[in-house]
C-alpha cells in the first residue's frame, strides 16, 4: 500500500520538533518504511507551513531542500502523484471549506492506488496514522 501523506503528516515527518514527529516516525518504522507519496498540494503546503509558521522559521529554499532530502532518503520511498482531478471528483461528504482539500486528496490517492495518511481522524476514507 502506498500512502499519500497529507500536509500535516508530511510536516511532522520532516520536522523533528513537530508535536507529532514521533508518532509518524514510529508508524513508519512499524510499517517497515512503507511506500509514501506526495502531490503538488502536499508539497506546496509543506513549504507554506514551514515558511509561514514562526515555530519553524524556514526560508522557501530551506524548506524545499528539506523536502527534497526527505524524498531521496534511503529509508523512505516516495513517489509523486500527478494531480489531474478537477472539481467533479470532490466527494459528496465535503460540506465545508475546510473539507475541500481533504476530500480532494482522498479521491486523488484512491484514483492512484494509494490511501491518504493523516493525523486527522475526521477524514472519511483517510488512514489515521496511529499513536504508538
Amino acid at each position: 500500500m502506498t500512502y499519500l501523506l497529507d500536509v500535516n503528516a508530511l510536516v511532522a515527518l520532516g520536522f523533528v520538533n513537530h508535536e507529532f514527529h514521533d508518532r509518524v516516525a514510529s508508524w513508519m518504522r512499524a510499517q517497515q518504511f512503507p511506500p509514501l507519496a506526495t502531490c503538488s498540494i502536499t508539497e506546496l503546503g509543506f513549504l507554506r507551513v514551514l515558511v509561514q509558521a514562526p515555530a519553524y522559521g524556514l526560508t522557501i529554499a530551506q524548506a524545499r531542500t528539506l523536502l527534497l532530502r526527505m524524498k531521496h532518503a534511503k529509508t523512505s520511498r516516495f513517489t509523486f502523484i500527478r494531480d489531474d482531478h478537477d472539481i467533479s471528483h470532490l466527494p459528496a461528504w465535503v460540506k465545508t471549506p475546510k473539507q475541500t482539500t481533504d476530500g480532494h486528496l482522498v479521491k486523488l490517492a484512491d484514483a492512484n492506488g494509494a490511501v491518504l495518511a493523516t493525523l486527522d481522524g475526521k477524514i472519511p476514507g483517510g488512514y489515521l496514522i496511529p499513536n504508538s
